[in-house]
């Protein structure tokens, strides 16, 4: 038993966290999502949406964004076109959840993994951002190219950014670095 007890450690802490950031998200969502009487995102998801339409603004496209009446997303338009969506699933919290999941599972001193796990999210929320912006500029300008972006590319840049930040976290600041 003595063996496998870092790795049972390990998952516990990964999934006891993991279930508790999710359980208080989905409080949340369940709170704040609208779906009777018609649709209405949770506020970090038209946040996200809004921040991206900063970042298209500041490239110099014409952006909008508008809560989509059909479905739970907010509709990211450039120039009055229908570009991208940004549903709940695009607004990094899933990810950040599971990010903080790892980095206390893997758990360094209390100071650090409590910086890390801020410092982290905020860079993951951010890329997130950069991500959307660039994927809606990406999708107006190659509209032909959605497959390729959105399944492979920018799933990529999200992911690999959390994986870089994991590796960092092992490597740096983990009692298991050794």
């Amino acid at each position: 038993m003595n063996k496998y007890k870092n790795s049972t450690l390990f998952l516990v802490k990964f999934f006891v966290v993991y279930f508790l950031l999710f359980a208080i998200y989905a409080i949340y969502l369940n709170r704040y999502q609208v779906k009777d009487t018609g649709f209405q995102c949770a506020p970090i998801t038209s946040v996200v949406a809004d921040q991206t339409v900063s970042v298209l603004t500041t490239l110099g496209y014409q952006a909008t964004s508008v809560q989509h009446n059909a479905e739970m997303s907010v509709k990211l338009l450039v120039n009055d076109n229908y570009v991208a969506r940004v549903i709940e699933g695009c607004n990094s919290i899933s990810i950040i959840i599971l990010f903080i999941a790892f980095i206390i599972a893997f758990s360094g001193p209390k100071r650090a993994t409590i910086i890390y796990a801020i410092v982290g999210s905020f860079i993951i929320y951010l890329i997130n951002i950069l991500r959307i912006a660039f994927l809606t500029m990406m999708l107006y300008n190659y509209p032909n190219q959605q497959m390729v972006l959105h399944n492979l590319v920018f799933p990529a840049i999200i992911y690999g950014t959390t994986f870089l930040l994991w590796v960092i976290w092992v490597q740096k600041f983990s009692h298991l670095k050794k």
